[in-house]
């Protein structure tokens, strides 16, 4: 907990010299206590200014404060390039995150909601007479205290045979007779075990007696031997101690604990589901199960939306005053209902605690750990908020800014990077960066009150925020036929049906929860007239520095052909592989080509840091010695995508790709720039630009979920374009959308709702988004009808 801020200390935080990525030298202050938004397009440099200079300097000065272990690394890992801050007081960062969660976490877990819940089961809870008083940690599935035997606290029991495991028994072990094993190296080495362990390899497994494919598959013994390996081509192996898993026992733990979501749904294959027998699907032991409070189990409670949560806890709050145990039990649940007001503040009432958080949606978690930060009772903080409206109805944002409010008036700054033009005009101060992307951006264009914005000349947050020429309406499409969906029972869709209309822009509204990414995910079944279906999220285009633009959308493959034809290159003998940053040969090996070393820091996230042998590069010296019009591999992995394209003007191949990165808004963008420094909305607009270079034959339906989140209204305009052209060129579009400016501009809205959760689930209007404006009963008509009659 911080002190409360002494007045008499500077007012401002001040910065001078900020030269973080693409800031020039930039000076600002931005006073404390207040609400402060900092808008300018896409890499424009404003989340260089308020995350990359701003918000890790108090983090550098909170590392040297309290950590002696963490000082010593953190000169690898680089201050913020800044002249000084002054006047800065502790900050706490809330960015979005988009962590692949387990298939065990939980809305109560990311919001400690279950913490409370189940300390309230063992100091407050109904015991049976004669049981002993039982831990909180007893009432946790996620504990081996309290999880049931039977389903070890998934509620479900996944079961697996010999014929999902072993789907062609023709095959022999070497031939990948055991499908569900793990593939590459790990593979190799539970087979080289069972080899080493005496089994045969080599037989077709219908060969193998009963009792040896019952042990293989189904052992929860786990051997370690002494594995000889076969020596390959050019390589020495040596022995080694290899364990054996069977592969029950592996589909088992990479269900139930595996991070990567790819490989989870690999190991459901492999298995049968259905509530387990002992528990019910509660995931507790019967001890835990045993006690109540006002009248239900830990799991009962956990099941309930959080209103009805809230409902259920103020009346046995209120029937149990005077009891033996009362005061624990009001104070527990005093603490409870506090939680869950901020959440069902944030519009997320209809969530209840033990909803698994892998089905719910970016913006449906961001406003979770918004919500717990917001119980955290910190003040005189500086709060920084990564576009906390995205993913937001326009209904929704009213309670954001309700909530921020709360913070600075807790004696907090609440400094919020945003392109929502109502939370742009609800700020207190406003600083616009730009006036462009990249090099042509990285200066304050406004430092002060929102009204004054409007004097400055060049700013694209003006143009739309003080936009007073009428928009330019397209004509409606007429659609060439409809895509039937339904009826849909999932999640909250109860026998719903639609009819998305080929050929045209469709926009997908309703409040968060109401069921619109379900809708949309019922289109990618079973679809006739349709020759492709393109899914566009926005899900990271890789986990390390060594994916980027240049090698997902196939463009670097190009440019290493360019570098290898050249005169230097064929002297030397390098082909296209010398090239790769991704394989040995012409790649730095200190760094394995990724340009960053991991630094890992004790109690803190492991950070990256530049290699201290190739500064970055990702290359040995002899590679970057060759060079293509003066510069090197690395240097084009430097470029931008708009210097690149001047570069490469008179090479068609990577010319096209490029285009279609400059047609989506990413100009800004460096070639070589790491997958790790991408936003969602970046690694969306690539893919899209990776479709578009494409020739397309055929009707194609390209889905996209929320492709305007973290985008400014001036990039919006650039992308919608973009989808319209697609529709123009035939194909269809399906967005699911909350800017209104966009779903005024398409030819066929489908509202769902009205409500989130239970309240939500069903097609509350269909037709023009003039129809829909009009529409009685929707959350989404009178924000449709503002945008639908005014300018901005």
């Amino acid at each position: 907990m911080h002190s409360r801020p002494d007045h008499g200390h500077d007012p401002c935080v001040r910065v001078r010299g900020a030269r973080e990525h693409n800031l020039r030298g930039v000076d600002v202050d931005v006073p404390r206590d207040v609400l402060a938004v900092f808008t300018g397009v896409s890499g424009s440099g404003k989340s260089s200014l308020a995350f990359g200079t701003i918000y890790a300097e108090a983090q550098r000065r909170y590392f040297e404060s309290v950590a002696p272990y963490a000082r010593r690394l953190i000169h690898q890992v680089g201050a913020p390039k800044v002249g000084e801050i002054t006047g800065l007081p502790p900050a706490v960062s809330l960015q979005q995150r988009r962590a692949a969660p387990t298939s065990r976490s939980s809305v109560g877990t990311v919001t400690t909601l279950s913490n409370s819940l189940r300390m309230l089961f063992s100091r407050a809870g109904d015991y049976p007479p004669g049981a002993d008083r039982l831990d909180s940690d007893a009432f946790s599935p996620n504990t081996a205290a309290g999880a049931c035997p039977e389903c070890h606290g998934l509620g479900r029991v996944h079961r697996t045979s010999e014929e999902l495991l072993v789907p062609d028994p023709s095959l022999s072990i070497r031939e990948g007779a055991v499908a569900a094993w793990p593939g590459a190296w790990q593979g190799k080495n539970l087979r080289d075990v069972l080899d080493a362990l005496g089994h045969n390899v080599d037989r077709p497994w219908r060969e193998l007696p009963r009792a040896d494919r019952e042990w293989i598959l189904f052992t929860d013994e786990q051997p370690v031997v002494t594995v000889h390996p076969v020596r390959e081509a050019g390589r020495i192996q040596r022995p080694y101690q290899g364990t054996y898993m069977s592969a029950r026992r592996y589909v088992m733990k990479t269900f139930a604990d595996s991070k990567s979501q790819t490989l989870r749904a690999k190991a459901e294959r492999f298995l049968t589901s259905e509530p387990c027998p002992v528990c019910g699907g509660s995931r507790l032991r019967p001890e835990a199960l045993a006690v109540t409070f006002a009248g239900r189990t830990v799991a009962e409670l956990a099941a309930l939306p959080l209103a009805e949560l809230a409902r259920c806890l103020r009346e046995a709050a209120g029937s149990s005053a005077g009891a033996a145990g009362a005061e624990t039990a009001r104070v527990l649940t005093d603490d409870l209902l506090a939680r869950i007001a901020t959440i069902t503040e944030l519009g997320l009432g209809y969530l209840s605690p033990d909803r698994a958080t892998p089905t719910l949606s970016a913006g449906e978690l961001q406003r979770l750990r918004l919500a717990t930060q917001l119980r955290s009772g910190l003040f005189g903080v500086v709060y920084v908020l990564d576009e906390p409206s995205a993913g937001l109805h326009p209904a929704d944002t009213e309670s954001l800014l309700t909530v921020l409010d709360r913070l600075k008036a807790a004696g907090n700054s609440v400094f919020v990077v945003e392109h929502h033009l109502d939370v742009i005009r609800h700020a207190d101060w406003l600083v616009d960066v730009g006036p462009r992307a990249g090099e042509h951006g990285g200066r304050v264009l406004h430092s002060g009150p929102v009204a004054d914005l409007e004097k400055v000349t060049g700013s694209a947050t003006a143009r739309f925020l003080f936009r007073r020429e009428p928009v330019t309406r397209r004509q409606l499409r007429s659609p060439r036929g409809w895509l039937k969906v339904g009826p849909v029972s999932r999640h909250n869709l109860r026998d719903v049906t639609a009819e998305f209309p080929v050929g045209a822009f469709t926009a997908v509204t309703g409040v968060s929860g109401s069921g619109k990414s379900t809708l949309i995910g019922e289109l990618t079944e079973d679809l006739t007239g349709v020759d492709r279906l393109v899914c566009v999220d926005q899900k990271p285009i890789g986990r390390t520095p060594r994916s980027n633009l240049a090698t997902y959308t196939g463009l670097f493959d190009v440019v290493r052909k360019v570098f290898a034809d050249t005169d230097e290159a064929r002297a030397r003998g390098y082909g296209v592989g010398r090239f790769s940053f991704n394989v040995a040969g012409g790649r730095c090996e200190t760094c394995q080509g990724e340009g960053f070393v991991s630094v890992e820091l004790l109690f803190l996230p492991s950070t990256y840091a530049p290699c201290p042998d190739c500064g970055g590069a990702r290359y040995n010296p002899e590679t970057l010695q060759v060079t293509h019009a003066g510069l090197s591999v690395a240097d084009v992995l430097d470029l931008t995508v708009e210097a690149a394209a001047d570069f490469f003007a008179d090479t068609p191949a990577v010319l096209r790709s490029l285009r279609t990165l400059l047609d989506v808004g990413l100009g800004y963008l460096r070639l070589g720039q790491p997958a790790t420094e991408l936003s969602g909305g970046e690694a969306q607009r690539i893919k899209l630009a990776s479709e578009l270079q494409r020739v397309r034959r055929g009707h194609t339906l390209y889905l996209l979920d929320e492709p305007t989140a973290g985008l400014h209204p001036a990039d919006v305009e650039v992308l919608v374009g973009r989808l319209h052209e697609l529709v123009d060129a035939g194909h269809s579009v399906v967005v699911v959308e909350h800017d209104m400016s966009v779903v005024a501009g398409a030819d066929w809205v489908i509202d769902l709702g009205p409500g989130g959760g239970t309240e939500g689930g069903r097609v509350v209007a269909a037709g023009t988004p003039a129809e829909v404006a009009a529409a009685a009963g929707s959350r989404t008509a009178p924000y449709l009808a503002r945008a639908t009659s005014r300018p901005d």
